[in-house]
């Protein structure tokens, strides 16, 4: 029997656990937090920090693990890249390359150095040396911690003035103590935020999605919705298809399932933003199974202990599907979810993480989502006139 080891705990493991068992693989889990929703599912459960490398790596090796994955869980990423390469397993790539993907200043100066387009951005490891080059910024400006996910600690800045607190929230969710400070790229239409894959180095699924915002949320640079397909535009995506098949030659990437997050400018230009080797949170994976009927999610499992993977092409969407992050706007206990009764029909999933009476908070991050809703619709008219306006749905808390 196969072993897994799996890196973090969270809900987003629960369909990954699910195909391993499903393909007789033995998965254990990993991370500090006993409690994790993940780890009553797995075959066994391993107490050990995900960011302590060689803690893992000790784990690992006394596990005699076939494979090992950090999917939708960021923090893991490079870690599991340095125990496949400790241990000879397979894995995305090199832990050189997985380590400047996973670095977002490192990332920009890689695709800078390579002739990608890309925003001025700058990394940082003190405050005042960003203060001292505020003059020179091309305003205005993105700051955010080179190694989180989520949209944790992103902020945008309009002016020097509000350059140092920005500073301040960023490095608060830097586990390695840097961020960047990067050119705002105002897209032109929506961003896209979706998962990708590749074999044997080959770009051979390729999605595009729309990524939506809730301009009250505390932070109004956290994905609240997604739909598919992408209405960018078909040259657009063309040119991105070909310019993240061109990084993945460079940084000598194998077989992996990414997320990867694109976006043309108002300039007109093609951007990536963010490729990380690893299925997305925010269940991206699971809902395009449901849209395209590819398996991502197994295909990842099956790479991380290497089993073949099946066959896959580039997305066909069956309909118009969107999924909507549940979250509230307000702290309180949790009390209800209300949908509007004609959104109903179109209601494909719904997932609710939180009970009557839980404790939740305002959406500062992905990691204050209370649940999902997937949708689908039969045209893009109708699937416009309700995720256009979010007031369909209401998450009622109390004092």
């Amino acid at each position: 029997m196969k072993k897994l080891l799996l890196l973090g705990g969270a809900h987003y493991l629960l369909p990954v656990i699910r195909e391993a068992h499903a393909l007789g693989i033995y998965v254990i889990t990993c991370d500090y937090l006993p409690d994790n929703a993940a780890h009553k599912y797995a075959d066994e459960y391993r107490n050990v920090s995900i960011i302590d490398r060689e803690a893992v790596l000790e784990t690992a090796r006394e596990l005699g693990i076939d494979g090992v994955m950090s999917f939708a869980c960021d923090p893991g990423v490079t870690t599991a890249a340095y125990v496949a390469e400790q241990l000879g397993l397979p894995f995305a790539g090199s832990y050189a390359s997985v380590s400047i993907l996973q670095d977002k200043g490192r990332f920009r100066a890689f695709l800078r150095d390579n002739g990608f387009t890309v925003p001025w951005a700058k990394r940082y490891t003190e405050k005042a040396a960003a203060l001292a080059d505020a003059g020179s910024y091309p305003w205005p400006m993105i700051v955010k911690p080179v190694d989180s996910a989520g949209s944790k600690g992103v902020t945008r800045v309009d002016t020097p003035d509000e350059l140092s607190a920005a500073v301040d929230h960023a490095l608060a969710f830097s586990l390695g103590g840097a961020f960047i400070v990067e050119q705002f790229i105002q897209q032109k239409g929506y961003s896209s935020d979706t998962d990708c894959f590749s074999v044997d180095g080959k770009l051979v699924y390729c999605s595009f999605d729309e990524q939506r915002f809730d301009p009250k949320a505390e932070n109004p640079y956290t994905p609240a919705a997604y739909t598919w397909p992408s209405s960018m535009p078909d040259e657009i995506q063309a040119e991105l298809r070909r310019e993240l098949q061109r990084l993945m030659t460079l940084l000598d990437l194998k077989t992996s399932v990414y997320n990867i997050e694109t976006r043309q400018g108002t300039d007109g230009k093609a951007y990536i933003m963010e490729v990380s080797p690893r299925g997305g949170g925010n269940r991206l994976c699971e809902v395009l199974e449901l849209a395209t009927g590819t398996k991502l999610i197994q295909n990842a499992v099956k790479a991380a202990v290497g089993l073949p993977v099946d066959e896959m092409r580039d997305p066909v969407y069956r309909g118009h599907w969107a999924e909507v992050i549940l979250h509230s706007d307000h702290e309180g206990d949790f009390e209800a979810l209300r949908i509007d009764p004609a959104v109903l029909p179109f209601v494909a999933e719904e997932q609710l993480w939180v009970a009557p009476g839980e404790h939740i908070e305002r959406f500062s991050g992905a990691n204050k989502a209370i649940g999902t809703l997937v949708l689908k619709f039969p045209d893009r008219e109708s699937m416009e006139r309700y995720m256009s306006d979010d007031g369909w749905y209401q998450v009622v808390t109390g004092e």
